[in-house]
This record gives C-alpha cells, sequence and structure tokens, in this order.
C-alpha cells in the first residue's frame, strides 16, 4: 500500500511564522502565554504546553501584569492592545502579515464610512477569531455577513465597504459581490458606491483545485485537523465531494483499519493549522496496516 502525504497540505505560512515564534521563545524562557489557542489544532497545542506554553483568553489578560503574551496568526482586535499597555504587558507579535494588513484596510475604510454615513461589511464567520479582530477595527461595528443569505442586512442605499476573511471561499465571495452589484445597479446613479477588496489568503484558496486532484489520485483520503478548524471542515468538505472514501481525523488513534482493506493508494491530507509531524505520524501508522 502506497501512501502519500499532500504536499500542499500543513501550515500556511502565518500558522507557520507564530508556531516558530512561539518555539524561539520557549527556547529562551521556560513558559509563554498566548492569547488564545496559538493553532486549532490540539495535539500541536498538547506538543506546545508540554514545552511551557500556556493559553490564556482576552479576559484573563486583566489579571495578569509585567508579562510577556504572543499574539497569535488570527490577531486580536485593539482593546486587546490597550489591556496589554494597561497592565505592563509585553507583546510578542505573532499575527499573519496578511492579516495585519487587513486589519490595517478594514481600520481606514471604516474611517471613511464614519464620515460619509456609510458600512463596513465583513463576509466572515461570526465568533471566528480573526473575524473578531477585523471587527475590532471599527469599533465593533462593521456587519458581519456569513454568505449570501445575509444580504438582507446590509442598508443598499448606503456606502458600502466590502472585504472577506483570509481563508473564506474565493466563489462564495466572487457570488456575494455580483449579488451586490446587482442590488447596487438599480439604484439612482449617485447613491452608487460600493467597492470591495480581494482579502482572501491566495495561499488557501489556491489549494482548492490541487486538492481535488489529489483525492481524485488515491484510493482512500485521510483528512487530518482539528476539530474547530475552520479551513479543515471546508478542505475536508472539499475531500468528501471528490473521493467519497475520505475519512476526518484529529489523530492515529481516529484510524479504523478496515478502511484500508484492498486498498493500494493512501493520500493523507490536513488543515492551514495541522502539523507536519501529525500527518507523517498518521502516515506511518497506516503503513503497518
Amino acid at each position: 500500500m502506497k501512501v502519500t502525504i499532500d504536499p500542499d497540505s500543513g501550515f500556511c505560512f502565518g500558522v507557520k511564522k507564530t508556531i516558530e515564534i512561539a518555539e524561539n521563545e520557549l527556547k529562551q524562557n521556560s513558559k509563554l502565554i498566548c492569547v488564545g489557542e496559538i493553532v486549532h489544532n490540539q495535539e500541536e497545542i498538547k506538543r506546545l504546553e508540554k514545552n511551557g506554553l500556556k493559553t490564556v483568553s482576552p479576559n484573563d489578560l486583566e489579571n495578569l501584569n509585567k508579562v510577556d503574551i504572543l499574539i497569535r496568526a488570527h490577531g486580536e482586535p485593539p482593546s486587546t492592545y490597550e489591556t496589554a499597555e494597561r497592565n505592563n504587558l509585553k507583546i510578542i507579535e505573532g499575527t499573519c502579515p496578511i492579516v495585519l494588513k487587513l486589519q490595517d484596510k478594514i481600520g481606514k475604510a471604516y474611517e471613511e464610512m464614519r464620515e460619509t454615513g456609510g458600512q463596513v461589511v465583513i463576509f466572515g464567520k461570526s465568533g471566528h477569531p480573526e473575524v473578531i479582530g477585523l471587527l475590532g477595527q471599527t469599533e465593533n461595528n462593521a456587519i458581519i455577513i456569513n454568505g449570501i443569505g445575509d444580504l438582507n442586512i446590509i442598508d443598499f442605499q448606503k456606502p458600502i465597504r466590502l472585504f472577506a476573511q483570509t481563508t473564506k471561499s474565493k466563489t462564495d465571495y466572487h457570488e456575494i459581490i455580483e449579488e451586490i452589484y446587482e442590488k447596487v445597479k438599480f439604484l439612482n446613479s449617485d447613491k452608487k458606491d460600493f467597492e470591495h477588496y480581494n482579502s482572501i489568503c491566495g495561499q488557501v484558496s489556491n489549494r482548492v483545485l490541487k486538492l481535488k486532484n489529489f483525492c481524485q489520485s488515491n484510493e482512500v483520503i485521510i483528512f487530518v485537523s482539528g476539530k474547530n478548524s475552520s479551513n479543515g471542515k471546508y478542505l475536508y468538505s472539499i475531500c468528501k465531494e471528490m473521493n467519497l472514501n475520505s475519512y476526518f481525523i484529529s489523530s492515529d488513534s481516529d484510524l479504523d483499519e478496515t478502511w484500508f482493506e484492498n486498498v493500494k493508494t493512501v493520500g493523507i491530507s490536513g488543515a492551514t493549522s495541522t502539523p507536519q509531524w501529525l500527518m507523517e505520524q498518521v502516515a506511518k501508522k497506516i503503513s503497518r496496516y
């Protein structure tokens, strides 16, 4: 049985950068505090916790003083930085550069919309850490839409600045853009003020086509991801769509030997929050069947 790990799977640039920062800090200090889960993968969190990582919520920061805190790749709203400054907490910046740029763009758009009475709209998952950080750039006044079915909460008579969470589907985003254009074009010409921005990470969105090909090249697909990973759930849905013999697991203990009976090729893939070492561990166990 041939077992292949998807070469395009695993940590994206932003997550890899944050993990490296955490590892370097832990080499110098026995403990490190991270605001929120550093990555949506419990196996990776357990590994880092053994080396001294501690996870706290933004609310916990009020009880800390004069310690170093790591901001994860998802980013944080301005309120977290304000609390850190107030409590003499040293920030170790781990926010993904792409997310940082998006936060800045949304902040500037919000200032513009405040002057014109317009709206900042964000296509993203409500409550997702990245979206919380983006929402914070607008003093929590942006409109969050989870999909095309939420467009009714937008006032098309007012100016609109549309952004997307970096890990959302390009196809879904384009559908939303086209639908808003349809709504806006029937307005009087002096009220047409709609701008949208390409804020989806190319490394994530470009994986879809490659993942489809990978799924079709193997009889069985094992998708390794944390259960709380939105990106993992989305990419796994692609796997299942292309190959019915696709299985979602969080660790090698979730494997079922019966999945591999009379199978010659197995493909292993993972989310942008799935560490390479975990996929290799899964591959090793499968190879023993």
